[in-house]
Protein backbone atom coordinates (compact mmCIF):
# COMPACT_ATOMS: atom_id res chain seq x y z
CA UNK A 1 0.00 0.00 0.00
CA UNK A 2 1.59 3.46 -0.60
CA UNK A 3 2.56 5.41 2.10
CA UNK A 4 0.42 8.47 0.50
CA UNK A 5 -2.78 6.10 1.18
CA UNK A 6 -5.28 7.72 3.30
CA UNK A 7 -6.08 5.14 5.61
CA UNK A 8 -9.43 6.36 6.55
CA UNK A 9 -10.90 6.86 2.85
CA UNK A 10 -9.53 2.78 2.26
CA UNK A 11 -11.62 1.93 5.82
CA UNK A 12 -14.39 3.15 4.51
CA UNK A 13 -14.45 2.08 1.63
CA UNK A 14 -13.69 -1.19 2.87
CA UNK A 15 -17.01 -0.87 5.10
CA UNK A 16 -18.93 0.16 1.76
CA UNK A 17 -18.17 -3.54 0.27
CA UNK A 18 -18.63 -5.58 3.01
CA UNK A 19 -22.02 -3.57 3.76
CA UNK A 20 -22.87 -4.54 -0.11
CA UNK A 21 -22.76 -8.01 0.68
CA UNK A 22 -25.57 -8.41 2.65
CA UNK A 23 -28.81 -6.91 3.21
CA UNK A 24 -28.28 -6.05 6.52
CA UNK A 25 -25.44 -6.24 8.68
CA UNK A 26 -24.53 -5.82 12.48
CA UNK A 27 -21.11 -4.06 13.90
CA UNK A 28 -20.41 -7.53 15.04
CA UNK A 29 -20.42 -8.88 12.05
CA UNK A 30 -18.48 -5.88 10.45
CA UNK A 31 -15.55 -6.44 13.06
CA UNK A 32 -15.40 -9.87 11.79
CA UNK A 33 -15.10 -9.41 8.29
CA UNK A 34 -12.85 -5.99 8.39
CA UNK A 35 -11.12 -6.96 11.36
CA UNK A 36 -11.39 -3.10 11.92
CA UNK A 37 -11.56 -2.12 15.46
CA UNK A 38 -15.52 -1.55 16.43
CA UNK A 39 -14.35 2.12 17.87
CA UNK A 40 -13.11 2.84 14.30
CA UNK A 41 -16.11 1.14 12.51
CA UNK A 42 -18.32 3.03 15.06
CA UNK A 43 -16.85 6.62 13.79
CA UNK A 44 -16.37 5.52 10.17
CA UNK A 45 -20.78 4.40 9.96
CA UNK A 46 -21.43 7.48 11.39
CA UNK A 47 -19.23 9.36 8.91
CA UNK A 48 -21.33 7.26 5.97
CA UNK A 49 -24.41 7.79 8.03
CA UNK A 50 -24.02 11.40 7.50
CA UNK A 51 -23.28 11.40 4.51
CA UNK A 52 -26.11 9.86 3.70
CA UNK A 53 -24.41 6.33 2.22
CA UNK A 54 -25.48 4.15 5.12
CA UNK A 55 -28.33 3.46 7.55
CA UNK A 56 -28.60 2.20 10.93
CA UNK A 57 -31.82 0.67 11.62
CA UNK A 58 -32.37 -0.54 14.85
CA UNK A 59 -35.57 -2.50 14.11
CA UNK A 60 -33.77 -4.43 11.57
CA UNK A 61 -30.70 -5.09 14.02
CA UNK A 62 -27.70 -3.71 12.03
CA UNK A 63 -26.48 -1.07 8.92
CA UNK A 64 -27.37 -1.25 5.41
CA UNK A 65 -26.24 1.07 2.42
CA UNK A 66 -28.83 3.24 0.78
CA UNK A 67 -30.07 4.10 -2.45
CA UNK A 68 -27.11 7.01 -2.69
CA UNK A 69 -25.04 4.27 -3.28
CA UNK A 70 -25.72 3.86 -6.35
CA UNK A 71 -24.82 7.48 -7.31
CA UNK A 72 -20.91 6.11 -6.65
CA UNK A 73 -21.59 4.18 -10.11
CA UNK A 74 -23.44 5.91 -12.45
CA UNK A 75 -20.38 7.66 -13.70
CA UNK A 76 -19.12 4.24 -14.58
CA UNK A 77 -18.72 3.61 -18.69
CA UNK A 78 -15.45 1.68 -19.30
CA UNK A 79 -15.40 -2.01 -20.28
CA UNK A 80 -18.03 -4.78 -20.12
CA UNK A 81 -17.26 -6.98 -17.85
CA UNK A 82 -16.55 -9.34 -20.41
CA UNK A 83 -13.40 -7.19 -20.89
CA UNK A 84 -12.48 -7.39 -17.23
CA UNK A 85 -12.71 -11.16 -17.29
CA UNK A 86 -10.93 -11.55 -20.45
CA UNK A 87 -7.98 -9.07 -19.31
CA UNK A 88 -5.27 -11.45 -17.43
CA UNK A 89 -5.85 -14.37 -19.10
CA UNK A 90 -5.68 -12.65 -22.63
CA UNK A 91 -2.05 -10.97 -21.22
CA UNK A 92 -1.27 -14.73 -20.19
CA UNK A 93 -2.40 -16.22 -23.56
CA UNK A 94 0.13 -13.60 -25.18
CA UNK A 95 2.90 -13.80 -22.92
CA UNK A 96 2.85 -17.85 -23.51
CA UNK A 97 2.83 -18.01 -27.26
CA UNK A 98 3.40 -14.69 -28.02
CA UNK A 99 0.96 -13.54 -30.43
CA UNK A 100 -1.75 -10.95 -29.88
CA UNK A 101 -5.10 -11.50 -28.79
CA UNK A 102 -8.03 -9.57 -29.74
CA UNK A 103 -11.66 -9.39 -27.78
CA UNK A 104 -15.09 -8.05 -29.66
CA UNK A 105 -18.07 -7.17 -28.72
CA UNK A 106 -20.93 -6.20 -30.97
CA UNK A 107 -21.66 -3.22 -31.90
CA UNK A 108 -24.60 -2.50 -34.06
CA UNK A 109 -23.74 -4.66 -37.55
CA UNK A 110 -19.94 -4.63 -36.52
CA UNK A 111 -18.22 -5.93 -33.50
CA UNK A 112 -15.62 -3.81 -31.89
CA UNK A 113 -12.29 -4.49 -30.70
CA UNK A 114 -12.79 -3.94 -27.02
CA UNK A 115 -9.53 -4.88 -25.50
CA UNK A 116 -6.32 -6.13 -27.37
CA UNK A 117 -2.42 -7.44 -26.09
CA UNK A 118 -1.10 -6.17 -28.74
CA UNK A 119 1.50 -4.00 -26.32
CA UNK A 120 2.06 -7.31 -24.72
CA UNK A 121 3.24 -9.14 -28.28
CA UNK A 122 6.57 -8.65 -29.75
CA UNK A 123 5.01 -10.46 -33.02
CA UNK A 124 1.58 -7.63 -33.95
CA UNK A 125 0.94 -7.04 -36.92
CA UNK A 126 -0.87 -4.44 -35.98
CA UNK A 127 -0.14 -1.00 -34.53
CA UNK A 128 -3.39 -1.06 -32.57
CA UNK A 129 -7.00 -1.71 -32.48
CA UNK A 130 -8.80 -0.70 -30.18
CA UNK A 131 -12.35 0.58 -31.02
CA UNK A 132 -11.77 -0.58 -34.35
CA UNK A 133 -15.08 -2.10 -35.87
CA UNK A 134 -15.14 -5.40 -37.84
CA UNK A 135 -17.19 -6.73 -40.62
CA UNK A 136 -19.53 -9.58 -39.44
CA UNK A 137 -18.95 -11.52 -42.86
CA UNK A 138 -15.60 -11.12 -43.92
CA UNK A 139 -13.56 -10.78 -40.21
CA UNK A 140 -13.06 -13.73 -37.73
CA UNK A 141 -13.87 -11.82 -34.93
CA UNK A 142 -17.32 -10.96 -36.66
CA UNK A 143 -17.67 -14.27 -38.25
CA UNK A 144 -17.55 -15.66 -34.52
CA UNK A 145 -20.28 -14.28 -32.97
CA UNK A 146 -22.36 -14.53 -36.32
CA UNK A 147 -21.83 -18.14 -36.30
CA UNK A 148 -22.85 -18.80 -32.98
CA UNK A 149 -25.10 -16.28 -31.73
CA UNK A 150 -29.01 -17.41 -31.34
CA UNK A 151 -30.64 -18.17 -34.80
CA UNK A 152 -33.08 -15.68 -34.06
CA UNK A 153 -30.04 -13.28 -33.85
CA UNK A 154 -28.47 -13.97 -36.74
CA UNK A 155 -31.02 -13.67 -38.81
CA UNK A 156 -32.13 -10.35 -37.64
CA UNK A 157 -28.42 -9.61 -38.05
CA UNK A 158 -28.34 -11.04 -41.57
CA UNK A 159 -31.81 -8.47 -42.07
CA UNK A 160 -29.59 -5.99 -41.12
CA UNK A 161 -26.63 -6.51 -43.66
CA UNK A 162 -29.31 -5.95 -46.43
CA UNK A 163 -28.37 -8.25 -49.08
CA UNK A 164 -29.16 -7.61 -52.33
CA UNK A 165 -28.58 -11.26 -53.98
CA UNK A 166 -30.71 -14.00 -52.49
CA UNK A 167 -27.79 -16.13 -53.41
CA UNK A 168 -25.17 -13.94 -51.22
CA UNK A 169 -27.82 -14.49 -47.95
CA UNK A 170 -27.32 -18.09 -48.66
CA UNK A 171 -23.48 -17.92 -49.36
CA UNK A 172 -22.97 -16.54 -46.23
CA UNK A 173 -25.60 -18.77 -44.34
CA UNK A 174 -23.22 -21.29 -45.75
CA UNK A 175 -20.00 -19.92 -44.40
CA UNK A 176 -21.30 -19.50 -40.96
CA UNK A 177 -22.98 -22.97 -40.74
CA UNK A 178 -19.12 -24.33 -41.78
CA UNK A 179 -17.76 -21.85 -38.64
CA UNK A 180 -20.11 -23.70 -36.53
CA UNK A 181 -19.06 -26.94 -37.52
CA UNK A 182 -15.57 -25.98 -37.11
CA UNK A 183 -15.68 -24.44 -33.76
CA UNK A 184 -14.08 -21.19 -34.86
CA UNK A 185 -14.03 -18.58 -37.94
CA UNK A 186 -10.91 -17.22 -39.73
CA UNK A 187 -10.53 -13.97 -41.65
CA UNK A 188 -12.01 -14.08 -45.31
CA UNK A 189 -8.32 -14.92 -47.23
CA UNK A 190 -9.42 -11.74 -50.18
CA UNK A 191 -9.29 -9.01 -47.09
CA UNK A 192 -6.41 -6.95 -46.18
CA UNK A 193 -4.24 -7.17 -45.05
CA UNK A 194 -3.66 -10.87 -46.52
CA UNK A 195 -0.17 -10.85 -44.97
CA UNK A 196 -1.87 -12.07 -41.63
CA UNK A 197 -4.54 -13.70 -40.05
CA UNK A 198 -7.07 -14.42 -37.14
CA UNK A 199 -8.28 -17.62 -35.90
CA UNK A 200 -11.69 -16.26 -33.52
CA UNK A 201 -13.78 -17.96 -31.15
CA UNK A 202 -16.88 -17.10 -29.33
CA UNK A 203 -17.07 -16.89 -25.26
CA UNK A 204 -20.21 -18.19 -24.52
CA UNK A 205 -22.60 -17.71 -21.40
CA UNK A 206 -24.87 -20.22 -21.52
CA UNK A 207 -26.54 -20.08 -25.68
CA UNK A 208 -25.40 -16.14 -25.21
CA UNK A 209 -22.05 -14.85 -27.10
CA UNK A 210 -20.68 -11.97 -24.83
CA UNK A 211 -17.83 -11.54 -26.91
CA UNK A 212 -15.26 -13.56 -29.35
CA UNK A 213 -11.72 -13.38 -28.83
CA UNK A 214 -9.00 -14.23 -31.48
CA UNK A 215 -5.61 -14.61 -31.83
CA UNK A 216 -3.77 -13.05 -35.09
CA UNK A 217 -0.78 -14.20 -36.41
CA UNK A 218 1.27 -13.90 -39.62
CA UNK A 219 1.21 -15.96 -42.42
CA UNK A 220 4.72 -16.35 -43.05
CA UNK A 221 5.00 -17.96 -39.46
CA UNK A 222 2.06 -20.72 -39.89
CA UNK A 223 0.20 -22.27 -42.57
CA UNK A 224 -3.80 -22.47 -41.47
CA UNK A 225 -3.18 -26.06 -40.75
CA UNK A 226 -0.19 -25.24 -38.55
CA UNK A 227 -1.98 -22.12 -36.93
CA UNK A 228 -5.20 -24.35 -36.13
CA UNK A 229 -3.24 -26.88 -34.97
CA UNK A 230 -1.38 -24.84 -32.56
CA UNK A 231 -4.23 -22.15 -31.05
CA UNK A 232 -7.10 -24.20 -31.38
CA UNK A 233 -7.33 -25.76 -28.13
CA UNK A 234 -5.43 -22.89 -26.10
CA UNK A 235 -7.81 -20.14 -27.46
CA UNK A 236 -10.25 -22.03 -26.49
CA UNK A 237 -9.01 -22.35 -23.29
CA UNK A 238 -9.17 -19.21 -22.95
CA UNK A 239 -12.88 -18.29 -24.65
CA UNK A 240 -13.66 -21.10 -21.52
CA UNK A 241 -11.48 -19.29 -18.79
CA UNK A 242 -12.91 -15.72 -19.94
CA UNK A 243 -16.60 -17.08 -19.80
CA UNK A 244 -15.82 -18.46 -16.32
CA UNK A 245 -14.75 -15.36 -15.14
CA UNK A 246 -18.05 -13.39 -16.78
CA UNK A 247 -20.27 -15.95 -14.90
CA UNK A 248 -18.39 -15.42 -11.52
CA UNK A 249 -18.95 -11.86 -11.93
CA UNK A 250 -22.77 -12.16 -12.61
CA UNK A 251 -23.16 -14.32 -9.20
CA UNK A 252 -21.09 -11.51 -7.11
CA UNK A 253 -23.81 -8.80 -8.39
CA UNK A 254 -26.30 -10.71 -8.29
CA UNK A 255 -25.61 -12.13 -4.63
CA UNK A 256 -24.71 -7.95 -3.82
CA UNK A 257 -28.50 -7.69 -4.98
CA UNK A 258 -29.87 -10.10 -2.55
Amino acid sequence: MSDQSVESVLRAFQILRELNRSRVTSLKGLHAATGLPKPTLVRLLKTLSNAGYVTNDRRQGGYQVTSNVKALSCGYHRDPLVVEAARPWSIEFTRKYQWPIAVATLEERTVAVRFSTIIDSPNSPFHGTINLRLDLLTRALGRAYLAFCSSAERDMLLDLLDFRDPVERQDAIDMLARVRKAGFSLRDAMIEPRSSNTIAMPVMLGKKVLATVGVTYFNSAYSVEQAVARFRDPLHELSLRIASGCGQFHADFQSAQE
